[in-house]
């Protein structure tokens, strides 16, 4: 086993660059001059060895930089809900670090629920001072992936089914992380909608899609928010794998985009030199996972943009062309982060991080459904609080693939409700109600808790439902978890129902105890058929550090909830287009290497597809309720018309009509009434969260453009704004639209 320490030229050079450039020593030393230079000085002093070793992985994590110069190795690490914990040089295992751990933030499925962009500019701030104090350069996101089936293993990592919903949440994340001078890597770039057999799907989808559905948040990131990193996915487009795709990576991102940053490999990504040099890879990491068991000195030196490509320029095949391009990129990135002396030191599990965390938790958690007002729960007259369900015991923040975390602390929901209630003299019971997963362990961490329970599930439901009779609020924790097939990298999941016989425990609870409330802890939608028969819902999330406060927050009425739902939650998967054209998961092809995924539904995903098949989902897209009520007036336009040069401002007053404060978010959608191609009923192109004390109105002002009128022409290829008439649809929910306003594009 190696012993390693990080590289510390970069602190060095917070004391000798001055002194350096002022002595005439290198103008990559110089931060005074501009990066451009710098990086030019550094190139020409390069030798091709250098050249090639920066381009790929020394170990895990990391890359080397180059000692003769000064310029430190570059340490990357996985997000995008926390810094991972370290693990050996060459090996999966846990490097034995016991000040690794950290605040495991909401998973991003919470973030994009609270539609508020400012909670994800200071979700990128915190997780980037967290990743300063590791000593971390890059870290692995966040994800932008679309929601395009609830079987998807990785969509708790995602931010939703909407393109323009996860394009204005994505910027300030990346924004606020890389204001801390750690790089976001965005991912995974492009069309990584699946888990099972990812290595082998081949996605065939049409230009208009591709464009107006799964690349906009991509574009955003690099356009809006300028990361510095772009992951590329392990599934393939046009039948070459993403990690090196010409269509993907050097006509669109770094031609049509002008992306100035880093193209990394998922691990494992890259499967071939040519393609790696020709199409776009910058950065290869992870190609032989298990490290040194090749039989060589060390393998990596014989990933693929290693030894091979040096080989390939010796012999004349190549020129240092397309080297000093990756070269000058990856130079570009390290004068960003780790050449960067005015980086700050950074912090760790403080208290502004955990408050960071909890507050974008509550910010996020969904009222689903809240019948007869049962929430939030009456502190004033409950004696007897029942907990059911694994989910309020089980530790979240392990597990679930790369994003697990070793969390210094982890509030779950039993504790949380305790710690709110018993301080009231309310009794909180708990029942197990079920035995789902019981272990808990991912790549060496362990939760260290102890969850076998030998009882039979008739035992577990009698238990429960007979202190349901007893309870005045029964609250049932359940869900998915972080296990293979649920909510998980790797796999997918098998069935829509939620598992371990829940169904049957909520049945029963239902009918013991009429003030059940129904907790879901995933990332994903679920099957509820006995949705009519609980009266208050709750979408959960992945919480991370902070889920039982953030959670008893809301269930008290401490938190007034606002979250949105950020995809449409379908009442079965024959009501989402992937599963009603069987076109999920796709075709083997005859020599059974790869399968054919072609995206029939083109751009008619989640609320698209079910206004086009008028289907009634069990909670539209955007929904969530409150504790308080709102009223949205008559949206107003600043004129009748415009032109493809002009902006519209559509204004609308928001009151609180209840009698507790609350946030509301007016959503804005575009109805083109006359269009040459087929386009959705109606696409979301503007958004506003607005906080309200009882009886108080504000005016809310949002503002399209051109683009929020345009739709990709494939057989032009370019975005088009045809003239004509359109409607603003403005709502607080898709299927709640409550003002229209009617406007001509001349």
């Amino acid at each position: 086993m190696k012993i390693f320490i990080k590289s510390i030229p970069a602190l060095l050079l917070g004391v000798c660059s001055m002194s350096a450039a002022a002595q005439g020593m290198p103008v990559y030393l110089d931060e005074t001059k501009p990066i451009e230079e710098r990086v030019e000085d550094a190139l020409k002093r390069m030798t091709l060895d250098e050249k090639i070793a920066v381009i790929h992985a020394q170990s895990k994590f990391s890359s080397p930089g180059v000692k003769r110069l000064g310029i430190p190795e570059f340490w990357t690490d996985d997000g995008p809900h926390g810094v991972r914990p370290d693990v050996l040089w060459d090996k999966w295992e846990q490097a034995g670090q016991t000040n690794d751990s950290c605040v495991a933030f909401p998973a991003l499925t919470c973030l994009a629920a609270t539609w508020n962009p400012a909670i994800s500019r200071l979700y990128g701030e915190s997780l980037g001072e967290e990743a300063l104090y590791r000593r971390k350069d890059m870290i692995l996101g966040p994800g932008v992936n679309i929601y395009r089936t609830p079987l998807g293993g990785r969509n708790f990592e995602y931010m939703g089914e909407d393109p323009y919903l996860a394009s204005r949440m994505v910027v300030p994340y990346i924004q606020g992380m890389q204001s801390k001078g750690v790089a976001a890597c965005v991912k995974h770039f492009a069309l990584n909608n699946d888990e099972e057999y990812r290595h082998q799907v081949n996605v065939i989808v049409d230009d208009r899609a591709l464009h107006e559905i799964y690349l906009p948040a991509f574009k955003a990131a690099v356009t809006e928010a300028g990361v510095w990193g772009i992951m590329g996915a392990y599934n393939m487009y046009k039948n070459q794998h993403n990690c090196h795709n010409q269509w993907l990576l050097n006509d669109i991102l770094k031609g049509q985009w002008r992306f100035d940053g880093v193209v990394v490999s998922d691990w494992g990504g890259a499967h071939d030199t040519r393609q790696a040099v020709e199409n776009g890879l910058d950065m290869e990491f992870g190609t032989w996972t298990d490290g040194l068991a090749f039989g060589t000195s060390d393998a990596y030196d014989n990933y693929y943009l290693a030894s091979p490509y040096r080989k390939l320029i010796q012999d004349g095949t190549y020129t240092e062309k397309e080297l000093n391009d990756k070269v000058k990129r990856v130079l570009r990135l390290f004068f960003r982060t780790n050449m960067n002396r005015n980086r700050q030191f950074g912090s760790l599990c403080s208290e502004a991080h955990y408050d960071a965390a909890r507050k974008i938790a509550a910010e996020g958690i969904v009222l689903l459904q809240n019948k007869g007002r049962v929430l939030p729960i009456d502190t004033l007259k409950a004696r007897r609080v029942l907990v059911v369900g694994e989910n309020a015991i089980k530790m979240m923040t392990v597990g679930g693939g790369s994003s697990s975390l070793k969390a210094q602390h982890e509030e779950l929901p039993l504790d949380g409700l305790k710690a709110c209630l018993e301080g009231m003299n309310i009794e909180v019971d708990y029942a197990r109600g079920y035995v789902g997963d019981i272990t808990g362990e991912y790549n060496g961490v362990t939760t260290g808790q102890q969850l076998a329970d030998s009882r039979s599930p008739e035992e577990l439901i009698a238990e429960a439902v007979d202190k349901a009779r007893k309870a005045d609020y029964v609250v049932f924790f359940g869900g998915l978890n972080k296990s293979d097939y649920q909510d998980a990298e790797g796999h997918d999941r098998k069935s829509y129902s939620l598992p371990y016989d829940q169904d049957k425990v909520v049945e029963a609870l239902a009918k013991a105890n009429r003030r059940l409330i129904f907790v879901n802890i995933s990332g994903n939608a679920v099957a509820m058929p006995w949705k009519s028969s609980v009266p208050a819902i709750v979408q959960g999330w992945f919480l991370g550090s902070t889920a039982g406060h953030a959670l008893a927050d809301v269930l008290t009425g401490r938190t007034n909830p606002s979250g949105k739902l950020p995809f449409t939650w379908p009442a079965s998967l024959n009501d989402v287009g992937a599963h009603k054209l069987n076109t999920y998961p796709g075709t083997w092809r005859a020599d059974k290497k790869i399968i054919d995924e072609e995206y029939k539904e083109g751009i008619f995903v989640g609320y698209r597809w079910a206004d086009k098949e008028k289907t009634k989902p069990l909670f539209a897209f955007g929904h969530g309720e409150s504790y308080t009520s709102f009223r949205i007036g008559k949206a107003k336009a600043s004129a009748a018309s415009i032109t493809t040069a002009d902006s519209l401002s559509f204004t609308v007053s928001v009151t609180n009509t209840g009698k507790v404060a609350g946030s509301e978010t007016v959503q804005l959608y575009i109805h083109d009434c006359e269009s040459s191609l087929p386009r959705p009923y109606k696409e979301l192109k503007g958004f506003r969260k607005v906080y309200l004390q009882p009886g108080e109105t504000k005016e809310v002002t949002i503002t399209i453009g051109k683009d929020a009128l345009s739709f990709y022409d494939d057989k032009a290829a370019s975005w088009t704004a045809e003239p004509g008439h359109f409607e603003a649809l403005v709502g607080n929910a898709s299927d709640n639209i409550v003002s229209k306003v009617a406007f001509t594009l001349k």
